[in-house]
């Protein structure tokens, strides 16, 4: 008996080990913030990845859906962990519209837990374009690519 309880145990945690990597996975979103996309890519690709929920968590009235990452996607910009994704397209059905005036581009980006001055200068060693603006200071930045 202890025989067959150690090996369904052993099994079990080798299972477990194995498929930990499809459980938990990390993602970096550096390449999509060289800014040459647009929101529709950046917002379907990881909602077709299951990387976030294709339900926005919020709607700005200018449209602006804010998306978060699913449990177990672990979504890194820049080597920064990733609390939200954003994103809106003109026109585009992926985005549910806001109450207010639309914007009339296409915009995305990701907030991330690090200080602005952190993310501003890993973001340029990149080689990346995205605007970084501080949410809340010293814990929360955006990191915004945004076509007119």
């Amino acid at each position: 008996m202890k025989k067959h309880l150690f090996n369904t145990l052993a099994t079990l945690t080798a299972l477990s080990t194995a498929f930990y990597p499809v459980l938990s996975y990390t993602r970096t979103l550096d390449p999509q913030f060289a800014c040459k996309s647009n929101a529709h890519t950046f917002i379907a690709g990881l909602i077709n990845d299951g990387s976030i929920d294709r339900n926005p968590t919020h709607v700005e009235a200018n449209s602006v859906n804010a998306f978060r990452p699913e449990q177990g996607s672990d979504l890194t910009a820049f080597g920064f962990h990733v609390h939200a994704v954003f994103g809106y397209e003109h026109n585009d059905a992926v985005f549910k519209q806001g109450g207010g005036e639309a914007l009339a581009g296409s915009l995305y980006g990701a907030v991330v837990s690090a200080p602005t001055e952190e993310v501003e200068a890993r973001a340029r060693k990149a080689g990346s374009d995205a605007v970084v603006q501080e949410v809340l200071p010293l814990v929360l930045t955006a990191i915004v690519c945004n076509k007119p």
